[in-house]
């Protein structure tokens, strides 16, 4: 009738997609369950696996056969182009798993603890990948193969910090425990990033200072600083599938019981 009065505001298309637009603002959140990001962490580790291989090839070109000679080290300060890479990507690897560690033990999420424990083992890598580079380069430069130096102490340390993690996760059988305490291994063990970073300007070592930093201009040449930034960048890319590749198999491990991981079992979809 004409006469009565409406108890509420007509429903018009524009109020349905203003109560619906925060929902879709946050679609990304479905992606926090295991299930749900199985599927699109395969797709990914498809695409940066190659591409990694790529720069990789690129950055091995440039480093090895388009970078000068440099006037004081010769050839052998060459080995830069893995070493100094692969120690970014140690400290840049523990700072993402501890950033996935943390998280996890404050928002209770399984996928961010099972990405932490992901990290790990090529955060471990990377760090060894350094070390042992460091030690191929000092052996001509210093005369020795390790020198108890700050930066290499602390890069030992970074070792053991990622091999602790490890270890204390496998030690403990209930999942979401083992995460815990992995999760505040890693929160203590940053205290270990800004020393090695800093190593250098704090004490009087006998590693060289950083040749690239945001502070300030580059000191070596263009293409020394391209091969570095490319090697990086495969080995970045290298990181990631890699962790996205454990990553499935540990969400497996864990959801070996669930309908879903039957499904993927037997050939079918996530």
């Amino acid at each position: 009738m004409s006469g009565q009065l409406s108890h509420g505001p007509a429903a018009v298309p524009g109020a349905i997609t203003a109560t619906h637009a925060p929902a879709r603002g946050r679609w990304w959140l479905q992606y926090a369950s295991p299930q749900a990001f199985y599927g699109p962490a395969g797709v990914l580790a498809s695409l940066l696996l190659p591409l990694s291989a790529v720069l990789a090839a690129a950055g091995l070109y440039v480093g090895f056969l388009i970078a000068p000679t440099d006037a004081q080290q010769g050839e052998a300060y060459r080995i830069i182009f893995v070493h100094v890479p692969a120690a970014w990507l140690s400290m840049v690897i523990y700072a993402a798993m501890a950033f996935w560690s943390a998280v996890g033990l404050v928002a209770n999420t399984r996928l961010s603890a099972m990405m932490a424990g992901a990290l790990a083992p090529t955060g471990a890598l990377f760090t060894f990948l350094a070390l042992w580079t460091g030690a191929l380069w000092g052996k001509p430069t210093w005369g020795a193969w390790w020198v108890w130096d700050a930066r290499l102490t602390s890069e030992l340390l970074l070792l053991f910090l990622y091999l602790g993690f490890i270890a204390l996760q496998a030690a403990i059988d209930e999942p979401r425990r083992a995460d815990r305490a992995g999760a505040v291994l890693a929160l203590v063990g940053t205290v270990n990033l800004p020393i090695i970073y800093f190593s250098v300007k704090w004490w009087n070592t006998l590693h060289q200072g950083a040749s690239v930093s945001v502070a300030s201009a580059p000191t070596i040449a263009t293409p020394m600083l391209l091969g570095m930034l490319v090697m990086a960048l495969a080995m970045w890319a290298y990181a990631a599938a890699a962790a996205l590749v454990r990553l499935r198999c540990i969400i497996l491990e864990r959801e070996g019981q669930s309908a879903w991981v039957a499904r993927v079992a037997r050939g079918g979809a996530a």
